[in-house]
């Protein structure tokens, strides 16, 4: 059964969409089985993997608003070499559509529950806010990977984030809990950027990834050609950290799974 993963921050601009893209090409690149999901009215993930958003018959919105089946949202990402259940602002809609249904926190859940099997990750890219979206996707995943800059802000931004998914493992999801932290547009020059990463390190530990990810000019300028930076720029430093961290990300899931294994037998 395929790992479900909401790749999600309350804080804009962090890299989360970068994170989602690149992650799912990267695991992709490795011959994974990879579903992106695009959980953001922007619509920013679906550009990036090569999707027009503006030509779509069925999207996510469609999909948890009974309208079509997931099968029937379903793109394909040729640069990224994912599936892709694409967004655009129709789905700004869903927030208020989706409080006359029962169970409405659990849409995306039960929308996956006949496909996970067949993918061995499914990314989630939550907007950048706590709304009914982003409470979909966490009550879908198995686990949240949090993109951050090593900068004050983010830590403030961080602390409510953690009590949020705290809260929503106690009353929605029981499973759910922080798969990693990762630290983005990073800059080790930068003292303010070292402090916070120690600080990071104390309080998460081997939560938090080794990989982390540099301020890349190909990466930048990748999602405006449609396309993951591994097809862009395969070379870049961009390209080659999150090849490392799918690498760490793979690792790390079969070793939980090796001692999940163990605790049963």
């Amino acid at each position: 059964m395929g790992k479900v993963l909401a790749i999600a921050n309350q804080k804009g601009g962090v890299g989360k969409t970068t994170t989602t893209v690149n992650l799912a090409a990267s695991l992709a690149a490795t011959k994974r089985k990879v579903l992106l999901i695009d959980l953001d009215p922007q619509g920013n993930a679906t550009m990036g993997s090569g999707v027009d958003k503006s030509q779509l018959d069925n999207s996510v919105y469609e999909l948890l608003t009974d309208r079509c089946t997931l099968e029937q949202a379903l793109r394909r990402s040729e640069h990224g070499g994912y599936d892709l259940l694409p967004a655009n602002g129709d789905l700004t809609a869903a927030e208020v559509e989706l409080l006359d249904f029962k169970m409405k926190e659990s849409r995306l859940r039960y929308a996956l529950a006949n496909v996970r099997e067949k993918y061995d990750f499914i990314l989630i890219d939550c907007p950048p806010s706590l709304n009914m979206l982003t409470i979909n996707g966490l009550v879908a995943a198995d686990g949240v990977i949090i993109p951050m800059q090593c900068e004050y802000y983010a830590l403030e931004g961080l602390s409510a984030l953690v009590n949020t998914i705290q809260r929503i493992s106690s009353v929605l999801n029981p499973s759910l809990q922080i798969e990693g932290l990762l630290r983005t547009m990073y800059d080790p020059r930068n003292s303010l950027t070292r402090e916070v990463s120690e600080q990071l390190s104390s309080h998460f530990g081997d939560r938090l990834y080794q990989t982390v990810i540099p301020r890349n000019v190909r990466l930048a300028e990748a999602p405006s050609y449609g396309m993951p930076v591994l097809m862009y720029d395969k070379q870049s430093r961009g390209a080659v950290a999150y090849l490392a961290l799918a690498g760490e990300l793979v690792r790390r899931t079969r070793k939980a799974a090796k001692q999940a294994a163990a605790v049963n037998d």
